[in-house]
């Protein structure tokens, strides 16, 4: 009776240890790769970071500006290559993650102060008939992840050796979004960021760099 009673325990305790390590293999699997700045560091929230262009000559770091003097400002890139522009803050939608992973949905917010009454956290705006483009502009909610903010919601994925900013949000099961590269649309001297809507346009290749 004994020698069943050990045997029982010793089956009890393997199973437990055993199905705990086939969780957590499966979850550490299932984690997306970390985003790395350019010096290999993670990507961590709380810490301002500049988004720059992989892409040398095409412009520097990314800004705020009021393309028809209006509010909310759009974001675009700067004109000069050496200026790295305003720094940002990316926070997931899970904002107890402290590392920013790819293929996770964030809020991205500019640490700036505006003249707009309107915040600096990213969103894409409604369709521009006149350019048939979607641009990025600000005026954003924080947080609060489901159909009253999908607009506010992007994801930095891998491309080629670097990264590419995307907007596709999975914030709401039920929602129907558009899933499109972020790439820079040319306007009136601005570079203006926008999505990809033709097969002509190419993402805005970036990496980062701390603030």
């Amino acid at each position: 009776m004994k020698i069943t009673i050990q045997l029982s325990l010793t089956f009890i305790l393997l199973s437990f240890y055993t199905t705990t390590s086939l969780f957590s293999s499966c979850s550490a699997a299932e984690a997306p790769d970390p985003v790395l700045d350019i010096t290999g560091k993670e990507l961590r929230t709380g810490i301002d970071y500049h988004i720059l262009p992989v892409v040398r000559g095409r412009g520097g770091g990314l800004t705020l500006a009021s393309i028809n003097k209006t509010c909310p400002l759009d974001v675009v890139q700067e004109q000069i290559e050496v200026d790295n522009g305003l720094p940002l803050t990316f926070t997931p939608v899970n904002p107890k993650n402290s590392i920013i992973r790819v293929s996770t949905d964030l809020n991205i917010k500019f640490s700036a102060a505006s003249i707009c009454v309107q915040s600096t956290l990213w969103k894409l705006d409604n369709y521009d008939e006149s350019t048939q483009k979607y641009f990025v502009t600000t005026g954003g909610v924080e947080g609060n992840p489901g159909p009253e903010t999908i607009s506010n919601w992007f994801k930095i994925e891998k491309y080629e050796r670097d990264y590419k900013i995307v907007f596709c949000p999975t914030v709401c099961d039920y929602c129907r979004v558009i899933c499109k590269d972020v790439g820079i649309f040319i306007q009136d001297g601005y570079r203006r960021l926008a999505l990809t809507t033709t097969d002509d346009d190419v993402p805005f290749k970036v990496m980062f760099k701390k603030a």
